[in-house]
């Protein structure tokens, strides 16, 4: 039995801390976005002779191999599930920039649940999935809930608490700067706005943040972000200039370093192909997957 499945990037369109919870950890309250740009996860069975786990595809994206979360995924449910669990041979198709905030660690995280769950025959429901997800990563059991729903959601919490939103469709011109930033020094950085106020009514007023950024919707870490990284800061820039066109507003997406436009309707494929062309960055555009 072998299996293929899309294993999408997702953007926040937009990040709020509401602020410091007892144990460390950050409530945020944000948006999360599918894209149909990502990555592809093949899955097999193999002989029982062989190890438990042999990935390709992962080579480089981190210091040891047992530290992808494709790996910690398999590790996790093989040790809750000794007798289910079968030697696989996993091979990632790589599009998605690590350290960019579309989620692709969190994203192949997920899809291995997912498969897991139908190669192994663990007939785990989707809450069961979503906690294990929870242990592995904040982002990934809102990928989990994605793939079941199809929808995007509206994500609370430390990312337990999602809650479906179906929103209009949309294209997103993305650029890539090649910069990484560090997710736990952002959330250390003494600048950082930590004390959001709640929104009400997010399904209600999905206009202001599918398209224009109002001053009730930002991204927390974009400040930080743009004073940290000046390939960063360029990039952003470098949509700003096509925001007098576009009406829309551009933004980061998680804690970087991938900025994005949304595009409307009236912008068609030569303006677009030259705003690539002219990018200080590698760009793709994307559409929301859901």
């Amino acid at each position: 039995m072998a299996l293929k499945i899309f294993s999408p990037a997702k953007i926040n369109l937009f990040l709020h801390i509401i602020g410091k919870r007892s144990d460390g950890y950050h409530d945020l309250q944000s948006v999360f976005r599918t894209l149909d740009f990502g990555d592809w996860l093949s899955f097999g069975l193999t002989d029982t002779k062989k190890p438990l786990i042999t990935l390709t595809g992962a080579e480089g994206l981190t210091k040891e191999l047992d530290q992808n979360l494709i790996v910690k995924a398999v590790t996790l449910l093989a040790k809750h599930f000794p007798n289910h669990a079968k030697p696989l041979i996993i091979d990632l198709q790589k599009h998605i920039p690590t350290g960019a905030g579309l989620g692709g660690g969190s994203s192949n995280c997920a899809t291995t649940l997912i498969a897991l769950n139908q190669l192994w025959a663990l007939d785990l429901s989707l809450q069961a999935l979503i906690d294990f997800g929870q242990q592995l990563g904040a982002d990934v059991p809102f990928f989990i809930f994605s793939h079941f729903h199809q929808q995007d959601a509206i994500v609370c919490g430390i990312g337990e608490i999602l809650t479906p939103l179906k929103l209009p469709s949309a294209r997103y011109l993305l650029l890539f700067p090649q910069a990484h930033l560090s997710t736990a020094q952002f959330f250390a950085h003494p600048d950082l706005q930590k004390n959001c106020l709640p929104i009400p009514n997010i399904g209600s007023r999905y206009d202001d943040y599918g398209n224009t950024m109002t001053d009730a919707f930002f991204n927390v870490f974009e400040p930080i972000a743009v004073m940290h990284s000046p390939a960063v800061a360029l990039a952003l820039q470098y949509l700003k200039s096509r925001q007098v066109f576009t009406g829309t507003t551009a933004r980061l997406t998680g804690t970087g370093s991938t900025v994005f436009l949304p595009i409307p309707d009236n912008i068609d494929d030569a303006m677009l192909k030259h705003w690539q062309a002219a990018a200080p960055c590698p760009t793709i555009m994307t559409q929301n997957l859901y």
